[in-house]
């Protein structure tokens, strides 16, 4: 496995991996509702590609024959906006090898603040990472309840 930017080729196999793993592992704690609400189908490439020209960084982990494995951005003001690893390599090392190079970069720019909206799964990972729970956020996302957590982790 290694890490690198996101290519554009990258964007349809990130939309299915986005669309599959809120289905797989979200879909443990929260409704079906919720779920469908989240990820009601597979997201348009643009919108990854729109991410990528933004200005953030978006790293991918890549597998033997390059493909994506998982994904993470981080914006400009510390907000890290979307952290995905396929379903099927959860708990294997993947997301937190990405994470790590996500928070290096973030320390390399001089960030000293990092923040996320995790969701429930997402908690236990950013807690492990030395993320602080701020406030539980209860919003409404297509008129379903659903609830997330505002975490931040300061830099050194």
């Amino acid at each position: 496995m290694h890490i690198r930017s996101f290519s554009s080729a990258d964007g349809p196999a990130l939309a299915q991996l986005f669309y599959e793993t809120i289905h797989r592992i979200a879909g443990q704690h929260y409704s079906f509702e919720q779920v469908q609400a989240w990820a009601p189908g597979v997201p348009s490439v643009e919108r990854f590609e729109s991410w990528a020209r933004d200005g953030r960084l978006f790293l991918v982990a890549a597998g033997e024959q390059d493909e994506p494995l998982a994904f993470c951005d981080l914006e400009r003001d510390g907000h890290i906006d979307h952290l995905f690893c396929r379903a099927d390599l959860a708990g294997t090392g993947v997301a937190s090898m990405l994470y790590d190079a996500i928070e290096r970069e973030a320390q390399n720019d001089g960030q000293q603040l990092l923040y996320v909206e995790a969701s429930e799964p997402a908690r236990r990972f950013f807690s492990r990472k030395g993320f602080s729970l701020d406030h539980r956020r209860d919003l409404l996302v297509s008129g379903v309840p659903i609830h997330n957590y505002r975490m931040t982790k300061h830099l050194e």
